[in-house]
């Protein structure tokens, strides 16, 4: 078995994850080990991309409940899940966009203090969820 697994070390080497955070993932299901390698974790090659996997959805905004919901989730549920986060993404895109063009305004902005500022101000109020105004 040796000869073709990954021992935690190795793994952890290879995909730049600490062998803590590797056991942690093994805990909520993420990674299951194939064995050991005497006193060591051992894990089959494809781990690399399993790990890989959780990286680029970490790297996306999942966390790693959503990832564990990710892989537990039958095949036809799985588009579902990526097309809710893309909206989350696009929703956060925006709002990111939006604070750029605050911050955008304060560095070229001529009074005194940003909030004297009626168009900073308007835009910090815009980012108040529950501050719109009435009819």
């Amino acid at each position: 078995m040796a000869e073709r697994t990954l021992d935690i070390g190795v793994l952890a080497r290879r995909t730049g994850v600490a062998p803590s955070a590797l056991r942690y993932y093994e805990r909520l299901g993420l990674l299951s080990p194939v064995g050991r390698n005497g006193l060591r974790r051992a894990y089959g090659p494809e781990a690399l991309d399993r790990v890989a996997l959780i990286l680029s959805a970490r790297a996306a905004g999942f966390s790693l409940a959503e990832v564990a919901g990710l892989l537990a989730a039958e095949a036809g549920e799985v588009r579902g899940l990526l097309e809710e986060k893309c909206l989350g993404i696009d929703a956060h895109m925006a709002a990111l966009t939006r604070a750029r063009e605050r911050i955008g305004h304060a560095l070229e902005c001529r009074h005194a203090s940003l909030l004297d500022c009626p168009t900073f101000r308007a835009g910090l109020r815009e980012a108040l969820p529950g501050d719109r105004p009435g009819p």
